[in-house]
């Protein structure tokens, strides 16, 4: 692959996976992280390819200076940028009677304003060298709704607007522009569910399992590559069958 990267929200969970597939085919990636910074060390070594780069570097990545920054300071170490991987987020899960706006306002701030922050700071150097590739991470919620999410959902189906809408902007610069709406995926989050509320979720997933950060990665991965040029504008459900 060969390609140079930034993926946000990229130290633990899918993120993690993300990063560490781009760097197994070859390219340098810069990952962004807002507060495990342990997590971030354990991941550069991790990755035993001395053919590649790979940086951290912590930000809020609901600040739009900060993104600007970020991007600048990447594509000093890298020398450029090919893909960005717009993956932060956070869930302050709760039924909206008893949700604060401030809870609200995290989410939108962190799962969908990120994602205008890094696209719009990388969206200059991919047009001046005519190529890019941009994936947004999504999920299945978006496409199906989930009580005690709105906030989550909210944010999740905004990425997918903005997915095409940006899609449309820049195709004719190179440039192309896909989201993935992951299902259930085995995470920390997923760790913390009892036996009984594990069982009831497989219930609801054709295929009868959870997926995991890798079966995201790999599409990530594909989307990057040579074998997706014509594909732009498009929602991939990595969930299993739940969205079907």
């Amino acid at each position: 692959m060969n390609k140079r990267a930034i993926v946000t929200g990229g130290s633990r969970g899918i993120g993690r996976a993300i990063v560490k597939e781009l760097a197994s085919r070859n390219s340098d990636v810069v990952f962004i992280y807002n507060s495990s910074e342990k997590s971030a060390e354990e991941l550069i070594k991790e990755i035993n390819n001395p053919g590649v780069k790979v940086y951290s570097l912590k930000a809020d990545v609901t600040s739009f200076e900060q993104a600007q920054a970020v991007v600048k300071e990447a594509v000093e170490k890298l020398g450029g940028v090919d893909i960005l991987v717009n993956n932060a987020g956070i869930t302050r899960d709760n039924l909206l009677l008893r949700m604060s706006e401030k809870d609200f306002d995290d989410v939108i701030n962190v799962n969908l304003k990120s994602v205008f922050n890094y696209t719009k700071a990388v969206i200059k150097p991919m047009i001046a060298q005519r190529y890019g590739r941009i994936i947004n991470i999504s999920s299945v919620v978006a496409l199906v709704g989930n009580p005690g999410q709105a906030n989550y959902v909210s944010s999740k189906a905004g990425v997918i607007g903005f997915t095409k809408s940006m899609a449309r902007e820049l195709a004719s610069r190179n440039i192309t522009v896909n989201a993935i709406a992951p299902g259930y995926i085995q995470t920390d989050m997923t760790d913390k569910l009892n036996d009984e509320q594990k069982q009831k979720l497989l219930q609801s997933i054709p295929i009868g399992r959870l997926g995991t950060p890798e079966d995201v990665a790999k599409v990530v991965a594909f989307l990057c590559s040579s074998d997706a040029d014509y594909i732009t504008g498009q929602i991939i459900s990595v969930d299993g069958g739940m969205a079907m």
